[in-house]
């Protein structure tokens, strides 16, 4: 505790600017940010933007930071990219929403399917928006009413996915606000990589989709283990559920995503945050099977609203960046040098806790890497949260920030951009091993 106070007090000493915003932003926004999660990062009140270039941030004191949260997905391949930038001003001479399609989003469409080999797709703002979408269509052309998801999934801010397990019994996730319904009764959850525990939910027939991240990601990073997503997929057909992928994350696993590099066979996928650069899209698409069974599901319930879709969803805009991110930045090149310096950056921290002795661990997929204040990385959610102490993570995200280093402010994941330079990854490396001589001195 005696660190954090002084961690929080240079912080604090130093930053005038920030302060005196942090003032102001309390008496005009809630929890002094546009959104309240801007505040639940280490440091005592916001660091304020000023610029960001790169895999590098600004602060309005003139701090530079080496950026490895990269806006904790959005700006994966860099900030203020010249392609985006250019992109999004040419677009907007000529307008930015029409409630019309574009040729750029038939160009669009042709694209996905070529890189995620899914044959039909459709448009949303958020990766939350799509997750909805494809909860609604496996339950209609199931006719089943559960979904079932892994403890500690994320998946936006879908509601159907508010559940988790403590002492392996579900409950709603704590601190929901305003929350009517229970959704124990129609979301199954269990922890990730049990095989046993999903064919005993699967085996009843009642369940519509498994929804899930081919790598957990927000509850730490937690991999599967060997054969799992065999079995998964194995498992879903043999009981006649779908299978839903959300790439939110993992997109970072390469040029098609952990489902193209590991040869996953979903039945309907998902991705956002990166796929327009952080303008606001995702997009989910689905098989040929499911896309045929959507029409028959369509035909079935008739004229009326779907409860799906919103007004700036598929906007001209939006398509025109994710054009340009499908074309020019998120080519094979660019995850080329995210994976090898992610893999870089994976040997020189594990060969700073051998030196050390910490009882840490590495994980890691594809530009994607979280260090693990555990000797062995955690296999469920349980064991993840077993092995995150509040106060020492806390601790380690106020210094990194204090040594010009951002990492995801929730738990220790790292992005490796196309633009991330070796330096940076070394001044991240040697700022992890200082912290670990902090807290266990010779």
């Amino acid at each position: 505790m005696e660190f954090i106070l002084s961690e929080t007090a240079r912080f604090l000493d130093a930053r005038p600017n920030t302060k005196a915003l942090a003032e102001r932003s309390g008496r005009v926004w809630r929890g002094g940010a546009p959104m309240h999660w801007m505040s639940d990062w280490a440091s005592p009140i916001p660091i304020y933007a000023a610029r960001a270039e790169g895999a590098k941030l600004w602060d309005v004191d003139g701090f530079e930071y080496d950026d490895f949260c990269l806006g904790d997905t959005p700006s994966m391949f860099g900030h203020a990219r010249p392609e985006i930038a250019r992109a999004i001003a040419e677009q907007a001479t000529n307008g930015v929403g029409f409630m019309l399609p574009t040729e750029t989003a038939v160009e669009v469409g042709e694209m996905l399917t070529q890189r995620f080999a899914m044959a039909k797709w459709q448009m949303a703002t958020t990766a939350s928006d799509a997750n909805r979408a494809v909860i609604r269509w496996a339950r209609a052309i199931t006719n089943r009413p559960k979904i079932l998801i892994f403890d500690g999934c994320y998946h936006g801010m879908v509601d159907d996915a508010f559940v988790v397990l403590e002492d392996a019994t579900p409950i709603m996730k704590k601190g929901l606000i305003g929350q009517v319904a229970d959704f124990i009764d129609t979301t199954t959850v269990i922890p990730f990589n049990d095989l046993d525990a999903l064919e005993d939910a699967l085996k009843y027939c009642d369940i519509a989709c498994v929804l899930c991240e081919p790598v957990m990601t927000n509850c730490g990073m937690i991999a599967p283990i060997d054969g799992f997503h065999e079995a998964l997929r194995n498992l879903t057909r043999k009981y006649g559920t779908l299978l839903a992928i959300d790439e939110t994350h993992t997109l970072s696993s390469g040029y098609g995503g952990y489902t193209r590099a590991h040869g996953l066979e979903p039945d309907m996928f998902v991705v956002g945050k990166a796929i327009a650069g952080g303008v606001p899209a995702a997009v989910w698409g689905v098989t040929e099977e499911v896309s045929a069974r959507m029409d028959q599901a369509q035909a079935a319930i008739g004229a009326g609203s779907s409860g799906i879709g919103t007004t700036l969803s598929g906007n001209a805009l939006a398509m025109s960046a994710m054009k340009v991110m499908l074309t020019e930045v998120m080519t094979e090149a660019a995850f080329a040098h995210m994976i090898k310096g992610a893999e870089d950056l994976v040997a020189q921290l594990r060969a700073a806790i051998a030196v050390k002795g910490l009882n840490w661990s590495v994980v890691h997929v594809g530009a994607r890497v979280e260090l693990v204040f555990a000797g062995h990385p955690p296999r469920t959610a349980a064991e993840m949260r077993a092995a995150m102490n509040p106060l020492e993570l806390k601790a380690f995200h106020l210094y990194l920030i204090n040594q010009g280093l951002l990492i995801a402010p929730f738990h220790n994941m790292m992005l490796i951009s196309p633009l991330t330079s070796p330096e940076a990854v070394a001044r991240l490396v040697a700022a992890i091993s200082a912290f670990g001589r902090i807290i266990r001195p010779n």
